[in-house]
């Protein structure tokens, strides 16, 4: 049986970086995923660079699309800098898809 973080999980891996053919789970953009006895559901995030074209756009439809995952209460989602997102980040299954 899925755990409600493995269901949020599932749930970002639908959402796609638009400049890169990779979820943003794969990409590596979530730092931390938290969920508390009351389901609500800690979220550290980065994006590729601060001046990300989606900077705006991209935190709100994450927050969004966990907020309609089954059991979920709440969302609070952090946008984090530290550390700064690399390459390296990524999972082997990224890299393979961007040949890298």
């Amino acid at each position: 049986m899925n755990t409600l973080k493995d269901k949020v999980i599932e749930e970002i891996k639908k959402i796609f970086d638009p400049e890169i053919p990779v979820n943003i789970y794969e990409l590596g953009l979530i730092y931390k995923i938290e969920v508390n006895d009351k389901n609500i559901v800690n979220v550290d995030m980065t994006l590729t660079s601060p001046n990300c074209p989606v900077a705006e756009s991209l935190p709100n439809e994450v927050k969004e699309n966990i907020k309609k995952v089954e059991g979920v209460s709440d969302v609070i989602l952090n946008l984090v800098w530290e550390p700064p997102w690399d390459k390296d980040k990524m999972s082997e299954a990224a890299k393979l898809e961007l040949n890298l």
